[in-house]
């Protein structure tokens, strides 16, 4: 049996066997209901299945069950795909950047009812320890990340405990699929830059990593008035990117990328995001700045990436100050989503691709390599 437990996977063509489902919830009140969803399994393959049916309850209390609209294809995901993230348990459900319409609610919710539209950060802290009351619900040392630690929302349905503490109401005529986006990729980039590393305008920003964390943090540095850089091996994302009105981009596959970013703004960049979370980039960013400068740690450190070395003595001449990031609290939605609706900061060419269900494995498998520009938002459950 040992075998079965350890999480490995065939690098060529994963499939994925699906089966039509029969759904039946009530729409009112908490009860049990079964949805078709994507299931990562323990075994030696380790390949998506849906499972037929999957009971699915909403916390007795405090939760939501939500009709997923849409849910993004991440990055995070595919670290859970491979097996480099410790913190998860098989079988699990991935998604974790999702929104959706309240079908259920538990009786101890205010907030929310029955057809209200919502969208959820991926880490639903617990609202009541002294690092949530501070407003550091990031950290908070009881949370919850559906498609790690909870089921995620790769599926029909997903429920969602605690709601009144980390729901926010999705804004009218917002698209799903960019809403989807709120709860990991643009909100993670937000508050990166806004929270912690506190960009400014004039600034130059250097972007290391133009997937979809690399891609938010460069639109939202426009936004804030910052001048960007972003540093990519894939011509397309970097084309993509200058398309969107990003100033100028790095191909590191075709020189070095440090001495030309050093160059295109004026001897470093004052504030770096690496946003892959590998050795290379971190070590890059952290060479690409100018004294003073700070780097932002966006992409998830995972594998044999855990652990870096890393050029603490550019850190220490430079006098450089670093941070880690992971998230946004969910207070700060607001914030965020008053300069999306005034129209400061149009993610929409963000979403490349609407996928279906069925399509989250070839999507994954792209991480493999060098992923192509934009993400992918799975919009159909049915298939």
């Amino acid at each position: 049996m040992a075998h079965l437990l350890r999480h490995t996977r065939q690098l060529s063509a994963p499939l994925c066997n699906f089966s039509r489902v029969r759904l039946s919830a009530s729409a009112s009140v908490v009860k049990p209901c079964f949805c078709g969803r994507i299931r990562l399994h323990p075994a030696s393959s380790a390949l998506f299945r849906l499972s037929e049916r999957i009971r699915v309850n909403a916390h007795p209390r405090d939760g939501v069950v939500l009709d997923v609209l849409a849910c993004g294809v991440c990055r995070s995901d595919w670290h859970v795909w491979v097996g480099s993230d410790p913190d998860v348990h098989f079988p699990q459900i991935p998604g974790h950047e999702f929104c959706g319409i309240v079908r259920a609610v538990g009786r101890d919710v205010t907030r929310w009812r029955v057809g209200d539209r919502v969208i959820a950060p991926f880490i639903l802290a617990c609202g009541t320890c002294p690092d949530c009351h501070a407003g550091h619900q990031t950290v908070c040392a009881m949370q919850i990340v559906p498609g790690f630690t909870a089921p995620g929302a790769f599926a029909e349905r997903i429920a969602v405990p605690r709601a009144d503490a980390n729901l926010t109401r999705l804004p009218e005529g917002m698209d799903p699929a960019l809403a989807a986006a709120l709860g990991c990729r643009v909100t993670t980039a937000w508050h990166a830059l806004t929270g912690r590393a506190a960009l400014a305008p004039g600034e130059w920003l250097a972007v290391w990593g133009g997937g979809g964390v690399g891609l938010a943090a460069a639109l939202i540095g426009k936004a804030l008035g910052a001048r960007v850089v972003v540093v990519d091996v894939v011509q397309d994302k970097l084309d993509h990117a200058k398309s969107l009105g990003i100033d100028a981009g790095v191909n590191a596959g075709e020189g070095d990328a440090v001495a030309a970013v050093r160059e295109i703004t004026g001897g470093g960049a004052h504030l770096a995001v690496e946003a892959l979370g590998i050795e290379a980039t971190t070590i890059n960013a952290m060479k690409s700045l100018r004294k003073l400068g700070r780097m932002v740690q966006v992409g998830m450190p995972a594998g044999n990436h855990a652990s870096m070395t890393l050029p603490w003595d550019v850190v220490y001449s430079g006098q450089l100050a670093i941070f880690g990031t992971r998230g946004m609290p969910a207070w700060r939605y607001p914030s965020l989503l008053s300069l999306i609706e005034g129209g400061g900061l149009d993610l929409a060419p963000m979403i490349a691709r609407r996928v279906a269900l069925s399509d989250a494995t070839a999507e994954l498998a792209a991480f493999d390599g060098p992923a192509p520009p934009g993400i992918a938002v799975i919009t159909d459950f049915t298939g």
